[in-house]
């Protein structure tokens, strides 16, 4: 995950293990039969008896998150008579390969990232979960083939299987703004990506600077590039094209990485386009950056950035009112669809039984969804779950980017090995930004992704 604050402004904590008990009625949070959830999901799930069965779930969120997926058990616990015992840790990438080796891996493990449960599957320490779940993702999540894909793995044979349901999902293809700002301008949010450059060129024929970007970070300075890369490449070509780069089936030089670079470098190294022009890109804070949207008179109109960015607005700024996001649109020119970047949690059956396998059937019913939805922090493509329930109509608006997506795709550089995700992607953002050329930076990453293999 990139970087490791993100996961501390979700929760607010790095604690460290905890556990927690079983679940028991007194704990729901919303009584059954009451509000608009979906009831007779709830009602279905009594058909599976797990009186005296144990389910324990090991995953990596803590504190406030923690409290919130042990709300939505609750209710798979009194439905079913299951005791579920769920375990959180911020180590919990490195415990859940000891524990698997050691042969005390835990019913269900929740994963931050594909990844490592890949590696998992092919050392054949996750149960497949069959054509059947892959058939229900495909027909119930939007864009779902994409999370049947994100999920699909080899095992210690070679063969593919899905070995993951995803369950709560993060959107990263967001662009923030101020509607007063825009309101006061008389701009119209861009529907493509040939009307947000339009845009970009209009605020700057107004006199107006139109982005903040900011790609600093301390040591992990470069990383909010290597998003906009991301989107980059799957807004100029087919998904199997980035699948493709990021596991390096093609190489990071490749002429059409270079393309999504400079599409990037489009926006980030025009001194016109940037807050501070474009020397001051790589040194500007990424907390800092968003700020310029607020200032009187506006320093910028947009900034490209996921949904956790909120936690860096001015104090009080009221997200829906005094700032707002829209999609970061795709090229209507390229008829790619619409893809959306983000990234999720992923459930796997890490000791198989009665209870685990349970489990994944609750989070295909749509009160497992809607319990946290109505609370906070929470984003699913699940198609038939009732949307007014999200906690806030910022929730509701990504949640309806996720539903009209038509391609889905994990943060690629949390995909590729450390070094080049978390290492030379980052510093070659940078160097990029700082007016090396593209084909020279992306041959360098190339080259140190080879010296790792």
């Amino acid at each position: 995950m990139k970087p490791a604050m993100k996961s501390a402004v979700a929760t607010g904590l790095t604690l460290a293990m905890l556990s927690a008990g079983g679940a028991s009625a007194a704990e729901l949070k919303f009584t059954p039969g009451e509000g608009d959830f979906n009831w007779e999901s709830y009602e279905a799930l009594k058909e599976m008896n797990l009186e005296g069965e144990q389910v324990t779930v090991f995953g990596p969120w803590l504190g406030p998150d923690q409290v919130l997926v042990e709300s939505v058990l609750a209710y798979f616990a009194e439905a079913t008579g299951a005791d579920v015992k769920y375990t959180g840790s911020d180590s919990f990438e490195q415990q859940i390969m000891i524990d698997a080796e050691a042969g005390s891996a835990p019913d269900v493990a929740v994963f931050p990232q594909p990844g490592l449960a890949s590696d998992m599957a092919k050392r054949g320490f996750l149960t497949e979960l069959g054509d059947d779940t892959a058939a229900w993702l495909t027909e119930n999540y939007a864009a779902g083939q994409s999370w049947v894909d994100l999920a699909t793995f080899q095992d210690e044979n070679g063969e593919d299987g899905l070995f993951g349901f995803f369950f709560k999902v993060d959107v990263k293809s967001l662009v923030w703004y101020s509607p007063e700002n825009f309101e006061d301008a008389g701009y119209e949010v861009p529907e493509s990506m040939e009307e947000l450059k339009a845009l970009t060129d209009q605020i700057v024929a107004d006199g107006e600077t139109p982005w903040c970007i900011g790609l600093g970070s301390g040591g992990a300075t470069g990383w909010p590039a290597t998003d906009w890369v991301e989107d980059m490449m799957l807004r100029t070509q087919p998904a199997d094209v980035y699948d493709q780069w990021v596991s390096n089936e093609i190489p990071f030089n490749d002429e059409r990485v270079v393309a999504a670079v400079e599409e990037f470098g489009y926006f980030a190294r025009n001194d016109d386009y940037v807050a501070g022009g474009a020397g001051a890109v790589a040194s500007t804070d990424f907390r800092d950056s968003p700020k310029g949207l607020f200032s009187s008179p506006p320093q910028c109109y947009m900034h490209r950035q996921a949904s956790f960015i909120p936690a860096f607005f001015p104090e009080d700024t009221v997200v829906g009112e005094d700032a707002d996001f829209f999609y970061f649109p795709s090229y209507a020119e390229k008829d790619l669809g619409k893809p959306v970047l983000g990234a999720g949690t992923m459930f796997a059956v890490t000791r198989e039984s009665k209870g685990a396998m349970a489990l994944i059937e609750f989070l295909k019913s749509p009160i497992a969804h809607e319990v946290w939805m109505a609370q906070e922090g929470f984003l699913t493509p699940m198609n038939s779950v009732n949307t007014d329930l999200y906690a806030s109509d910022a929730l509701r608006g990504m949640g309806d980017i996720l539903l009209n997506a038509t391609t889905f795709r994990f943060d690629g550089s949390d995909l590729m090995p450390g070094g080049v995700g978390a290492g030379s992607f980052w510093t070659g953002m940078v160097d990029y930004a700082g007016g090396k050329d593209a084909s020279e930076v992306t041959t360098a990453i190339q080259n140190s992704w080879d010296a790792l293999k």
